[in-house]
């Protein structure tokens, strides 16, 4: 099984995050923005990282959002992006506190199925026990039977479904000291 590891974007990952970017836009799947920080939304590859830098501090990030460190998953034999993660601070906000959560991931299509999402993700989960974060709370659409496996395989606990925007969604606890990493 091909090694992942969680790096922060840099310059030389330009022309492969952007590939991938063309992938989700052509993919168009309801999720397929999810945890990239907003990188549909950025004109160039330098402004998303711009975007990154702002929104990493707490000082420097934009209103209406919280501090996240965002990372690619990069495969170790050829140094691929399979998949970028986004870890929210804190979710002291009326989204992330109620259906967003602490983590937001998407793998590349072109990757999918090669069981990368829960590594990212208990990767992930250690970088929240670095901050300090005790448990984070991760979410998906009823309807994402994949996403709701990631979560269970990584130690995910149901607390609640709720409505939201006509669907429901799933809210499950992770404890960083105790999750399965």
């Amino acid at each position: 099984m091909d090694q992942i590891r969680l790096t922060k974007p840099a310059s030389e990952h330009e022309s492969q995050v952007w590939a991938m970017r063309r992938e989700l836009m052509d993919a168009r799947d309801p999720d397929s923005f999810a945890g990239c920080a907003g990188l549909e939304e950025c004109e160039s590859y330098g402004a998303w990282l711009e975007r990154l830098r702002l929104g990493e501090n707490p000082a420097t990030v934009p209103e209406g959002r919280v501090s996240a460190s965002v990372y690619l998953a990069l495969r170790e034999s050829d140094r691929r992006i399979v998949g970028i993660i986004d870890l929210r601070h804190h979710i002291d906000h009326p989204i992330l506190g109620t259906w967003g959560g602490h983590i937001g991931y998407i793998i590349r299509p072109l990757e999918r199925g090669k069981g990368y999402a829960p590594r990212m993700l208990r990767l992930c989960v250690e970088k929240a026990r670095e901050r300090g974060i005790p448990r984070v709370l991760v979410t998906c659409h009823t309807w994402n039977t994949k996403s709701e496996r990631t979560i269970l395989r990584c130690g995910g606990v149901l607390e609640n479904e709720i409505a939201v925007d006509g669907g429901a969604i799933r809210r499950y606890w992770i404890n960083t000291e105790s999750a399965s990493l």
